[in-house]
């Protein structure tokens, strides 16, 4: 009877030692949990982003305003009553000339 209790003792101890110390034990499940905790984060800011570009789309796809800001913001259209305004920042004082293009004559 002790020699059966014995044996069952090791084959606890060497299966404990298993689920802790093996690459398929606790370890590999504490990473594994680790690995589903940053997917999930990942996964909200995607559906967030999804959100607000279906937002956009709807947006797009209904009014105007929308339409008009990408022309303006994109493409840099303006409308046919306004009036486009360049401004050019001042150079610095000491700043080499800028080179104009002359065309040269034959």
């Amino acid at each position: 009877m002790k020699a059966l209790a014995a044996a069952l003792a090791v084959v606890v101890i060497v299966l404990q030692c298993r689920v802790w110390f093996s690459a398929d034990g606790v370890r590999a499940v504490a990473r594994l949990r680790q690995a589903v905790a940053v997917q999930r984060v990942q996964n909200e800011q995607l559906a967030e982003r999804n959100q607000q570009l279906a937002a956009e789309v709807r947006d797009l796809k209904t009014g105007m305003a929308a339409l008009e800001e990408r022309a303006r913001s994109d493409l840099g259209m303006i409308a046919h009553d306004e009036t486009f305004y360049q401004v050019v920042p001042a150079r610095p004082p000491g700043a080499p000339q800028p080179q104009t293009r002359t065309a040269a004559t034959h």
